[in-house]
């Protein structure tokens, strides 16, 4: 799971099927064990966020959700994407904030990195 510079929660094609492909999720947090989670929801729920398929026209690659205020709300700092291994818990995606996210640089950062003689390698 990665929680993106926009604060907008993307999930890779395993994790989404992991959680049943939901067209819809709950997003809770645990302040006191600084936790996230994923939990499917209904369409119905006024608590849901929308998941959209990156690739929405052939329903294929990582499921995005717009979570920007959630992110903030929680103290995920968000100058740099940082990207988590979630556990599937009892039907819900958990990541664990206590764990420092690995930092994602995009491909267009990388060869930047690169060309500047920084590296580019994660």
């Amino acid at each position: 799971m990665t929680i993106q510079k926009s604060g907008a929660i993307s999930i890779n094609e395993a994790g989404y099927k992991q959680l049943g492909e939901p067209r819809f999720v709950q997003l809770l947090h645990d302040a006191d064990e600084r936790l996230i989670a994923l939990n499917p929801t209904e369409e119905t729920d006024l608590d849901g966020y929308a998941v959209r398929r990156q690739n929405a026209s052939k329903g294929t690659g990582p499921a995005v959700i717009s979570a920007g205020n959630f992110a903030s709300d929680c103290g995920v700092d968000t100058h740099q994407a940082r990207r988590w291994a979630p556990e599937l818990i009892d039907g819900m995606l958990v990541v664990d904030l206590k764990v420092e996210g690995v930092i994602v640089i995009s491909n267009r950062e990388r060869g930047r990195l690169a060309r500047e003689g920084g590296g580019g390698t994660q």
